[in-house]
């Protein structure tokens, strides 16, 4: 073999001939291997405890809400049934004044007073 043969033979294994297909197409699926797997669950699982949290700390402000409603409300019956009761004093007092008995009674003077 001469020089040039060999350079010639080197070519060819170097460039692919003409016709031939250099695509490898690959059948297999990649697979996650298991630290990667492990890390996609650590993920997961802190996402699920933020939306966890999330949850639990909008349930807790809204149950801060009621609560702070419930007692205004509570005071606002308190005051109502004060209301009502003044209400029905001075009803009262005015159908007493108004009365047939009231306006038959006279009025008193103290006649003696009493020393000790």
């Amino acid at each position: 073999m001469t020089y040039s043969n060999t350079l010639a033979l080197g070519r060819r294994q170097s460039y692919p001939m003409r016709n031939r297909n250099v695509v490898s197409i690959r059948t297999e699926r990649r697979k996650l291997g298991p630290v990667s797997n492990t890390i996609a669950l650590v993920i997961l699982a802190c996402i699920l405890g933020l939306l966890y949290l999330t949850l639990v700390t909008k349930t807790n402000a809204y149950g801060y809400q009621i609560n702070t409603l419930q007692d205004q409300q509570a005071s606002l019956v308190q005051q109502n049934n004060n209301l009502q009761i003044v209400s029905a004093r001075l009803q009262a007092a005015t159908r007493i004044q108004s009365s047939a008995v009231a306006k038959s009674l006279v009025a008193v003077r103290p006649s003696a007073t009493v020393d000790n």
